[in-house]
């Protein structure tokens, strides 16, 4: 690693990039990707994604005026080097930090990041509409979305292309073509890319051409020249299809050439035209092991960044307790020899802890690519033709397929089983990955079933009872480490934690202990009040749950179904002096709202207390800041329950 940067130590925003000559963008380049290793790997964050943009993000703000021209960048994990070049480069080592930089472009962080975004493939339209408003004002200035052949496959990438290709609207569309999204790219366009530009025949020519033409003065030029047609001569599919579309393609070049990049864009600024360049770069460009393992390197945690302590790593790196993902990656594998079974995964097998079974049974597991929607309609598919299929799918991305879960699923009632990862806080990656809302907006569809799981072992209950259902079954889970029942058993029973799944049936785990209660209440000089607590949970919390009513002497029920609720449950409600319910959810219309609900037909009118998500978009928080700073450690949340019995006894 560098210890001096000569020439991005002189970089503090756009205008002193574009003071440099041409000459200097190579060495820029190379600074560049080792101060990103450097900073990454002493931070956490996005990293191969980002090695493989940063000759791509020099060219384009070298030639480009941001803001004034508008680089829109989809997705955005691989805009690192952009942050930096625009005057954050001090404070990259923040990034996934509570109150530091954004994981993704952020609208409120900077006026060169033209669009909040965090999903892929919103870019074309987005930019498509700022082209339309620069036609209608007279504005004179470019707009540029830069999209990664990943997000390409999404279906909303296409209806952008449908729609600018027919009214013409001026783009200049970069193409980052890098053969991966976070795993290796699935679908007919990579495959026929991949087969053009790693054929024999292709990569002949090329070199015959640089072997037949001297590298030197005017020749460079015809070399170039040379090479472009060889690339236009094996692409003609590729070419086609954008200029079917109206749109005029160019490439592919060479992604990590940052003077050709240069050359390129300076012939292409203000010229008006809807055109795309295809760029091909390389994922984890300029670290070895990024680059043999793009996938691992996607997002990282703090490491060491030389290669022989990689190695060190690996042979003293302890096995990791079991995340929510593999448990449920662990429960495919167990019924990899079933028939019926069909897993559908939007791009994310790695994520949602689906590789083993993808090694076991790879003919069982399909990869949709980024398209949601498809994934989600696809199972409806697979369930009218006999099969049971098993989605696996991000909270924060099954909003995306939202329509077709209640139009294709829902209202012929598919036996299609959601499993729903990354639900509530998922922590550094921000507002636009926290799973904060699938309660509410699932467990208003009919014939939908929520679920919660509290646990490793209840996750496996959930799953299995949700597979043998005849109907939609939809069960969420958090990001990170599973809860264990060794940890929930020190309060209550083995045989409880275990009762069998009933459906719409929750569990009393612990009884009101009058003692503890009135205890607590005297110490806090809370009287008036006799019958107890009841703890609501739905999901993780459970844990915190149970230690909280043991401390206070409350009752505890691990609620296990947002839909249908244990009405039983509820009625036995109007037995307690307060109500807490706990999720981690969206308090609005969320378990919470759906208790209450049930409680207000049911005529149980008992003071209530719900602790969940605030109605506000969570920002980047470390994990393990989460509890302090939403309140749910065990001292918060006494001191809430404290502050409404007093707001209880005064009225009392």
């Amino acid at each position: 690693m560098r210890l001096t940067y000569p020439l991005l130590d002189k970089i503090n925003n756009l205008s002193d990039l574009k003071a440099l000559s041409e000459s200097e963008l190579p060495q820029l380049c190379d600074e560049l990707r080792d101060f990103l290793i450097y900073s990454i790997s002493n931070s956490s964050g996005h990293f191969s994604s980002n090695l493989g943009t940063v000759e791509l993000t020099v060219a384009l703000h070298y030639v480009y005026d941001s803001p004034h021209d508008k680089i829109i960048w989809d997705v955005g994990h691989q805009a690192y080097a952009h942050k930096v070049l625009t005057g954050r480069k001090d404070r990259i080592g923040t990034i996934r930090q509570y109150q530091g930089l954004h994981p993704f472009p952020f609208i409120a962080e900077s006026e060169h990041d033209i669009l909040t975004v965090g999903h892929s493939s919103t870019s074309l339209s987005v930019a498509t509409g700022i082209s339309l408003v620069n036609q209608k004002r007279g504005i004179h200035a470019d707009v540029i979305p830069v999209i990664g052949d990943g997000a390409m496959t999404a279906g909303m990438a296409f209806e952008a292309l449908n729609h600018v290709g027919d009214i013409k609207a001026p783009l200049t569309i970069i193409l980052n073509d890098n053969n991966m999204s976070i795993s290796p790219n699935k679908g007919a366009l990579n495959r026929q890319t991949e087969k053009i530009f790693n054929s024999e025949i292709y990569h002949s020519l090329r070199q015959k051409s640089k072997e037949l033409i001297p590298n030197i003065g005017p020749l460079k030029s015809l070399l170039k020249s040379t090479e472009s047609a060889f690339k236009t001569l094996f692409s003609p599919e590729i070419a086609n299809l954008y200029r079917t579309m109206g749109i005029e393609y160019l490439g592919p070049v060479d992604g990590h050439n940052v003077l050709e990049l240069v050359n390129l864009f300076k012939r292409l600024k203000g010229n008006g035209k809807l055109q795309l360049v295809h760029v091909l770069t390389t994922k984890g460009k300029g670290y070895l092991p990024a680059e043999q393992e793009p996938t691992k390197y996607h997002g990282v945690g703090k490491f060491n960044p030389q290669p022989q302590a990689q190695v060190q790593e690996k042979i003293e790196k302890v096995a990791p307790k079991p995340t929510y993902s593999k448990v449920f990656g662990d429960w495919l594998v167990a019924h990899a020899q079933d028939p019926h079974l069909m897993a559908i995964t939007p791009a994310m097998i790695e994520g949602s802890g689906m590789q083993d079974f993808y090694k076991v049974a790879p003919d069982k597991l399909i990869d949709v690519a980024i398209a949601e929607q498809h994934a989600v309609s696809l199972a409806t598919g697979l369930a009218i033709g006999g099969f049971k299929p098993v989605v696996a799918i991000y909270s924060t991305f099954l909003q995306r397929a939202y329509d077709q879960l209640i139009h294709d699923v829902a209202i012929d009632n598919h036996p299609v089983l959601f499993a729903i990862d990354r639900a509530g806080i998922v922590g550094e990656d921000g507002q636009t990955h926290q799973g904060a809302f699938d309660i509410s907006y699932l467990r208003c569809i009919p014939n939908l079933v929520v679920t919660t799981a509290s646990s490793g072992y209840n996750l496996e209950q959930l799953l299995d009872f949700g597979y043998s259902y005849n109907g939609v079954f939809a069960v969420r889970y958090p990001r990170g480490q599973a809860q264990e029942l060794e940890q929930q058993i020190q309060y209550t029973s083995r045989e409880l934690l275990t009762t069998p799944i009933t459906l719409g049936k929750g569990v009393k785990l612990l009884a009101t202990e009058k003692d503890k209660y009135q205890f607590f209440k005297q110490e806090n000089e809370l009287l008036g009040l006799d019958k107890g607590i009841a703890i609501l949970n739905f999901g993780n919390m459970l844990t915190k749950a149970l230690a909280l009513g043991s401390e206070i002497g409350a009752s505890v029920f691990d609620m296990r179904f947002v839909k249908p609720l244990d009405i039983e449950i509820v009625t036995q409600l109007k037995n307690f002096d307060l109500v807490v319910i706990l999720e981690e959810n969206a308090e609005q219309g969320g378990a919470a709202s759906a208790v209450f609900e049930a409680m207000m037909q049911l005529n149980v009118l008992v003071p209530s207390l719900s602790i969940g998500i605030p109605d506000q978009f969570i920002p980047p928080i470390n994990t393990n800041l989460i509890e302090e700073k939403m309140a749910w450690d065990l001292a918060s949340l006494k001191q809430r329950i404290i502050l409404k019995l007093r707001d209880i006894t005064s009225l009392v």
